[in-house]
């Protein structure tokens, strides 16, 4: 019922949002904030460790590669990105080393820092140049698609994992995940796919929109299990408790976020090829 709930009070903004090309600036609000909410609870996760990562930096380079992503040229983006990072790592280290001792954590909190922003923001950006990089009407069918097959995916996954799940599919990192989860999970998808071409995405032939489903939903099960992975090393059962019946935001973003790139640059190929 929780699940339900929030997703009642989340759905309607983040659907008008991608309906209603005047208010893409909602759309990129609420994904910075995600995207600031998942980087505090994985500098929370790795403070579980004993790490020391350094989190304004994190901030102010995750709000850099946001920034970025709204404007629309590849080839600037890629510039413009190599220098954020190349400015976060040298930063990074610095300020590891002006720290002092003791020393024997530098490489790891150092690491943690680098790679909150390469994990969040860094992938999560990718969905804010969807929204800002086409044309208003693609724009909406690509993250209208991106949605439909995720969020089919996940609850398809979630209900038949829940009815008929008896064969583990990572024990060791999630013990609730099951190949009956993962088919039903695929299956969903695959019906959320043919759904959205035959009912706003004509642009995108099912030759294509089939496998991209598929893809998307095997690229989603291991953003969930690495997620998943973090999570059991931190000796966390959640990344936080912001989202009732969800845990953590972060929790909700892990597919979200390794598949950003994927539909992004999808996209780029195919329509702007």
């Amino acid at each position: 019922m929780k699940r339900l709930l929030t997703a009642v009070v989340v759905l309607p903004f983040l659907i008008a949002s991608i309906l209603i090309a005047s208010l893409w600036w909602v759309f990129v609000l609420m994904a910075a904030a995600a995207m600031v909410l998942g980087l505090w609870e994985f500098y929370l996760l790795a403070k579980r460790l004993k790490l020391q990562p350094d989190p304004a930096a994190g901030y102010i380079a995750g709000a850099a590669l946001i920034t970025i992503s709204l404007q629309n040229d590849p080839a600037l983006n890629i510039l413009l990105v190599q220098f954020v990072i190349i400015i976060l790592t040298v930063g990074v280290l610095i300020a590891a080393t002006l720290r002092g001792a003791p020393f024997d954590k530098m490489i790891a909190s150092a690491g943690a820092t680098i790679l909150g922003v390469l994990y969040i923001p860094f992938l999560g950006s990718h969905l804010v140049s969807v929204r800002t990089g086409f044309n208003p009407t693609l724009s909406a069918h690509l993250l209208s698609f991106f949605f439909l097959v995720l969020m089919g995916a996940d609850a398809g996954a979630y209900y038949v994992g829940r009815a008929f799940g008896k064969h583990k599919l990572a024990p060791s990192i999630s013990p609730g995940k099951t190949w009956e989860g993962a088919v039903g999970g695929v299956v969903a998808a695959l019906a959320m796919g043919a759904l959205a071409h035959f009912w706003f995405f004509r642009e995108l032939p099912l030759k294509y929109i089939l496998p991209l489903s598929i893809v998307m939903t095997l690229v989603g099960i291991f953003g969930d299990l690495a997620e998943s992975a973090l999570k059991r090393g931190a000796g966390a059962k959640d990344a936080a408790n912001i989202l009732p019946g969800h845990g953590g935001l972060l929790d909700r973003l892990d597919s979200l976020l390794f598949n950003a790139p994927l539909i992004y640059y999808f996209a780029r190929f195919y329509f702007h090829s």
